[in-house]
């Protein structure tokens, strides 16, 4: 695949807490892993917005030259799994294999690529024991007296150096880093700051368990990403990602039963995505603001407004996502959907970039989506048809943002501004269920020789 240029890509790094040049440290290929979804229920926006912006990070290294390898698990064996599948009456498997198609027909819609490689947790018991065995062995962990294995954190004097946090200091697990609480199970423990590798078995887990040296049970929820990302990206590797909220416990845990098992680094680079508003609060079932895609879907919103809305901020920086950011999104890809007549241009790119050189080279800068937006539509009253780095470079920047464009037109019939902007009106109004508004403003589309289609998730036009 041919580089797009010699810029480096630029991402802070949650351990440094610096801005760093992200490369393969094989001179090869960017290999990167990202803590994927719990298969409990849907994925909620917020969910998706760590997803979406790691899908910004593979197009945009894939765009880049890198020739990145992606993995993003599946947990699919915790606390929430057991006890939700058991609510539901159905076995673990069954209930997760559900749940993990539901998310992979929401990344569909999102257009989001699928990772290189898509572990589950229980597929890599294996893995996960001998992890426990090395640590053992090597005095890095012990059997506590409700027969569960546990990590003993005081043997690993580095522990804290991602969050910077000091262990000594730690009175209980029971908040993680975005406060919000840890649902991990309490056992006898020799430190309260010790976590555990291996879950002993008990009643409440119902057929959940599996055979081990140290009797029935399940891994702990931290062990299985450090088995998988190691199994498909080696001992060390060069990105780590996920929520802000995996910054401590999780990924704090990740490096020190690691780093303790292979005496290597664990992951050269660290990157975190920040919590998202949703009107002004957080997101809560409570509030009423707790939506997944498919709720938005069902209020008349298309899959691509939403993945719009989602890199509208940066990801360093929280987002206050609301229904007047969906709006704005969509009117910015029926703006681009009236210019372009292209969809979900592919690589490989060429080196010149033409009046997107700007986009791009914001997007290389720790991944600046909002930039980015701002500097393409600047750019987009002048972009000619006819020049190939101006094709290039739009193509570049659009495949590496995953924006799908459907053209704005019809048997190669331009629908007139004014029309579209008469039928955004209608679909707004129909939203809001003030019908009679709607039906004066359909009549007035057709007056003017166009009629209106409606879809579940939008509308289209063509002409009488």
């Amino acid at each position: 695949m041919e580089s797009v240029g010699s810029a480096p890509l630029i991402l802070f790094d949650t351990l440094s807490r610096t801005e760093r040049p992200l490369v393969p440290s094989d001179g090869q290929r960017l290999r990167f892993y990202c803590c994927g979804p719990t298969v409990y229920g849907p994925a909620h926006i917020g969910n998706f917005r760590t997803f979406v912006l790691n899908d910004v990070l593979y197009r945009t290294a894939i765009a880049a030259g890198m020739n990145p390898f992606f993995v993003r698990n599946i947990t699919d064996v915790d606390d929430k799994t057991i006890r939700d599948s058991q609510a539901d009456g159905s076995s673990l498997e069954a209930f997760t294999t559900k749940w993990t198609q539901a998310f992979h027909e929401d990344c569909e819609s999102l257009n989001m690529l699928p990772p290189d490689v898509e572990p589950r947790a229980t597929a890599h018991i294996q893995e996960q024991m001998d992890i426990i065995q090395q640590l053992m062995d090597k005095g890095h962990a012990y059997q506590g007296g409700d027969g569960s294995i546990y990590y003993k954190v005081s043997t690993f004097e580095d522990y804290g150096k991602l969050s910077h946090f000091n262990p000594e200091e730690l009175r209980t697990q029971d908040i993680n880093s975005a406060g919000a609480a840890n649902l991990a199970d309490e056992y006898d423990r020799e430190q309260v700051a010790d976590f555990a590798l291996w879950k002993a078995y008990k009643p409440e887990d119902g057929e959940v368990g599996w055979d081990s040296p140290w009797g029935k049970g399940r891994p702990g929820w931290h062990l299985e990403c450090s088995a998988m990302s190691m199994k498909y990206l080696g001992e060390t590797f060069d990105l780590h990602t996920g929520g802000e909220d995996l910054t401590f416990p999780h990924h704090e845990n990740e490096i020190a039963q690691s780093e303790a098992c292979t005496g290597h680094t664990f992951a050269h680079h660290w990157m975190h995505v920040v919590f998202l508003l949703v009107e002004g609060k957080k997101m809560s079932k409570s509030l009423g603001n707790f939506f997944t895609l498919r709720d938005l879907m069902a209020k008349g919103y298309d899959p691509m407004a939403v993945r719009y809305a989602l890199i509208s901020g940066h990801y360093r920086k929280q987002l206050n996502f609301t229904f007047h950011t969906l709006d704005a999104a969509q009117s910015a890809l029926d703006k681009l959907g009236r210019v372009l007549d292209t969809t979900d241009p592919r690589p490989p790119f060429g080196p010149d970039k033409g009046r997107f050189e700007a986009a791009w080279k914001l997007l290389l800068a720790d991944l600046n989506t909002p930039a980015t937006l701002g500097s393409l539509f600047a750019n987009l009253k002048a972009f000619d048809p006819d020049r190939e780095a101006d094709l290039n470079g739009l193509a570049t920047v659009l495949f590496a943002l995953g924006i799908k464009i459907q053209p704005e037109s019809t048997d190669g019939v331009a629908i007139p501004e004014e029309i579209h902007s008469l039928a955004q009106a209608r679909w707004e109004a129909k939203r809001n269920r003030d019908f009679q508004i709607a039906d004066a403003l359909r009549d007035e589309i057709q007056g003017k020789g166009w009629k209106v289609l409606d879809r579940k998730d939008g509308f289209d036009l063509e002409p009488l």
